[in-house]
């Protein structure tokens, strides 16, 4: 909202302008009217909307110039007529006309009848087809400086032309609400709408009053807007509750009553600015992220995505279908997620998205793209559900990672491996099965859909995490230090194909040497015929000069879903990189890991399935 509101008078010609102000400021007529008043300030407190508003005399002996001036720096005009004169009321048509030419941007203008003590009938009739003819109008005004009549309503419409507009919301020509009004509405519609059954119910409608007024509905109260709008509209209320097209009417009822604060007020808190846009503020809230941090969702974001899954899991399958995923993104003014997500991360047979998936794809936009994984969190309203200030409330920044290596330990729940290697290596399948597909299931993903990224769930001594598996492009020449700052990282070859290992050796040589990131070599296709390796060294005998780990042999040419060990090796790395590698080639090890992964795997399933009876 405006920090304070700049009120500029102009008069069509002798009517009263100054008096008006003098009445205003004295409570009384003036005796004497100078032929211009200062620039008045009435302060905050004594205002109804509580904003400092400044009130200007423009004199019509001042310059066009200073017209063009006073049009730019105006918050709100008011055209003064007098009622009694015909000529002052043709002057308003050719006086509009100059301003709206005038004016780069749209102002709110109000006309203002001076003078309604001289004569006994209105000028509305004669003002109504210029207020029809211009959009900008926001209402007129009958006053009189002589008796005080409306003088205070004057300004106060004034204040609400600026603060409450009109034109953004409703068409007065069509007599309905402008379809970007209808648009923010159902959004807002569908945001309060918490288990998305189509209509709000007596708790849905009182957390909404709550959120926007701060103070509940009394259940009369309730009762009463139900019928006012079941008198109305036959399909305004259902099973008790106020549907969609019930929300809008009473809106427009409000707008036609003249109390557009309260469809504002609405609307300003679930984020529109005066253009029904939702504003910068809200949809990117300032988070600062210190150097060698990462992003994480915590708890309280994770439930609420539960529960935005929930509602829109209509069939309580598990998984989003398409119909179903279209549903949860109304609230979006565009479709988030292309058809690459469900290649990224987990889905079912049919290839719908799965809750392990859903999950999985916003914690990847949180880690690698914060900020719009708050622009994503603020339409579906996330701080106001919460009852947050802001979408920051959901990110979880942890600690650098430097302290991490000295402390032997992290509270990172997110790990990121670089997956390198020639082409034709088999990076692509090893992305892909780590989601669960084998080659047969890999071979139906058209080329154009695609991903470079894999996500999904890992369980290291019983914990949880997430791996994120990227597919770097195999430009050796071209990587650079992005390409390669991760918390693991995976070189692959082609068993097959006896020129293949040689890039990954070049890779390691040149860039992971002297690095304290760990490194997996895997042999994948391992399914097929062991070809000799062209390079100096046995991938082998390069793992043993180079202390790493032997090569693990992966292929996803099987009949069930592809083993995921070796990507639970990489977690457990990416977790404990401190590790020297003869504590990881320890089979203890793996071996507590991997049981660890196993139990909670299976105990997480069964708690699983007790949560989708639940529900």
């Amino acid at each position: 909202l405006l920090n304070d509101l700049k009120i500029t008078l102009i008069r069509t010609s002798k009517v009263g302008k100054t008096s008006l102000i003098m009445s205003l400021v004295s409570e009384e007529f003036p005796d004497e009217v100078p032929l211009r008043a200062e620039e008045i300030t009435i302060p905050a407190d004594v205002t109804p909307e509580r904003v400092p508003t400044h009130i200007v005399d423009y004199s019509g002996t001042d310059t066009c110039t200073s017209l063009y001036d006073e049009t730019h720096m105006a918050n709100v005009i008011c055209i003064v007529y007098s009622v009694n004169n015909k000529k002052s009321i043709e002057k308003v048509s050719l006086l509009l006309n100059v301003l709206i030419l005038l004016s780069c941007h749209r102002v709110p203008l109000i006309l203002v009848g001076n003078k309604s003590d001289l004569v006994e009938h209105s000028s509305m009739e004669t003002i109504l087809p210029i207020m029809n003819q211009y959009s900008e109008i926001e209402t007129c005004v009958e006053c009189s400086a002589k008796n005080l009549k409306n003088i205070s309503e004057l300004f106060y419409y004034a204040q609400k032309a600026v603060l409450h507009p009109t034109g953004p919301l409703y068409s007065p020509e069509d007599k309905e609400m402008k379809p970007s009004c209808i648009k923010a509405l159902t959004r807002i519609f569908k945001i309060s709408d918490l288990d998305n059954d189509g209509i709000l119910n007596d708790n849905e409608l009182n957390f909404f009053q709550r959120t926007c007024f701060n103070i509940p509905l009394a259940p009369q109260a309730l009762e009463d807007v139900k019928n006012v709008v079941r008198k109305n509209m036959s399909d305004g209320v259902k099973d008790n509750g106020l549907t969609l097209k019930g929300f809008l009417f009473l809106h427009t009822l409000f707008i036609q009553r003249g109390r557009h604060e309260t469809t504002w007020t609405v609307l300003r808190r679930f984020g529109y600015d005066d253009d029904l846009e939702l504003t910068q503020e809200y949809l990117f809230p300032l988070l600062k992220i210190p150097p060698d941090c990462t992003t994480e969702l915590n708890h309280n974001a994770y439930l609420f995505l539960q529960s935005v899954f929930d509602k829109h899991d209509k069939d309580r399958d598990c998984a989003l279908s398409p119909d179903e995923l279209k549903d949860l993104f109304k609230v979006f003014p565009y479709m988030p997620w292309g058809p690459d997500v469900n290649n990224t991360v987990c889905t079912n047979e049919q290839g719908w998205i799965t809750y392990q998936g859903y999950l999985s794809q916003w914690t990847l936009t949180t880690y690698l793209d914060v900020q719009r994984c708050l622009e994503y969190l603020g339409y579906l309203g996330y701080s106001i559900i919460q009852e947050q200030e802001s979408q920051t409330a959901a990110v979880t920044i942890t600690r650098n990672k430097r302290i991490d290596l000295q402390k032997k330990q992290t509270q990172r729940s997110v790990f990121l491996c670089n997956v390198l290697g020639a082409r034709g290596s088999g990076k692509s399948g090893f992305l892909q099965a780590f989601l669960g597909r084998n080659l047969a299931r890999q071979k139906r993903i058209r080329e154009d859909h695609m991903s470079y990224y894999a996500m999904s769930t890992t369980y290291v001594y019983g914990q949880e995490k997430y791996l994120l598996l990227h597919e770097v492009l195999p430009d050796f020449e071209f990587l650079s230090e992005a390409d390669l700052a991760c918390d693991v990282v995976c070189l692959v070859y082609d068993i097959s194909n006896p020129r293949s290992f040689e890039y990954c050796a070049k890779v390691y040589k040149k860039h992971l040497l002297d690095s304290k990131t760990p490194c997996v070599i895997i042999a994948a296709k391992s399914d097929l015929h062991e070809a000799r390796q062209y390079y100096s060294l046995s991938p082998l005998d390069f793992c043993r000069k180079h202390k790493l780990h032997p090569p693990q042999m992966f292929t996803c040419n099987t009949d069930e879903a592809p083993s995921k060990d070796i990507c639970t090796k990489l977690t457990t790395m990416a977790m404990y990189p401190h590790m020297t590698q003869a504590d990881l080639k320890n089979s203890t090890f793996w071996l507590r890991a991997s049981v660890g992964a196993t139990v909670f795997a299976v105990l997480g399933f069964a708690v699983y399935k007790a949560l989708l009876k639940h529900r």
